[in-house]
């Protein structure tokens, strides 16, 4: 017969091996809405960008941060220029749990011309895609605070989502006026 305490191990075993297959099997959620190209063509329709080779030295990383209140993960800039000197740029925020993946476009005076979610992760918390929201955003320049609760809402159910994507746009804003507008 066997003991209540060999039992309960069993138990402890077969839960943690079924965990660990279960977590192995990537019960994880993503969805691709665009691809970098069609997200240009969505924010600057018509328009030509070449691939800039950007890449943030350390006093430019510290200087960006202290001006937008946000760290900056990637020294490297997946960014490109027009002819014209608006910026299109790919990055990545955290959602609650994963990466978003988004592109914003900059005009060449330093607002917002668009921004679209490229890839998400998270299981919830899509409403971030509502062009109602993303409006928002739209002609923000480095002068506006670009925050949650002060001129942009947040969304109920996709808190956090919507605060790294804000947060992220006004680092983006702050990379364009400390780097890429002398580029």
């Amino acid at each position: 017969m066997m003991s209540q305490y060999n039992r309960r191990s069993a138990l402890k075993k077969s839960l943690l091996t079924a965990g660990a297959f279960f977590a192995g099997q990537g019960f994880s959620y993503a969805k691709t809405f665009l691809t970098g190209d069609q997200a240009q063509q969505l924010i600057f329709p018509g328009k030509k960008f070449s691939k800039q080779d950007v890449i943030l030295s350390k006093a430019q990383i510290k200087a960006i941060k202290f001006a937008s209140k946000v760290r900056v993960h990637h020294s490297k800039l997946n960014a490109f220029k027009a002819s014209d000197g608006s910026w299109f740029i790919i990055d990545q925020v955290y959602g609650k749990h994963e990466f978003i993946d988004f592109a914003i476009g900059i005009t060449p005076s330093g607002s917002v011309k668009g921004l679209e979610v490229i890839t998400y992760r998270e299981t919830y918390g899509h409403q971030i895609r509502n062009p109602k929201w993303i409006a928002q955003l739209i002609g923000k320049k480095i002068t506006d605070p670009v925050k949650i609760d002060k001129d942009v809402k947040n969304i109920s159910g996709a808190t956090l989502s919507a605060v790294h994507i804000t947060d992220g746009t006004r680092r983006l804003l702050n990379t364009w006026d400390l780097v890429l507008k002398k580029f």
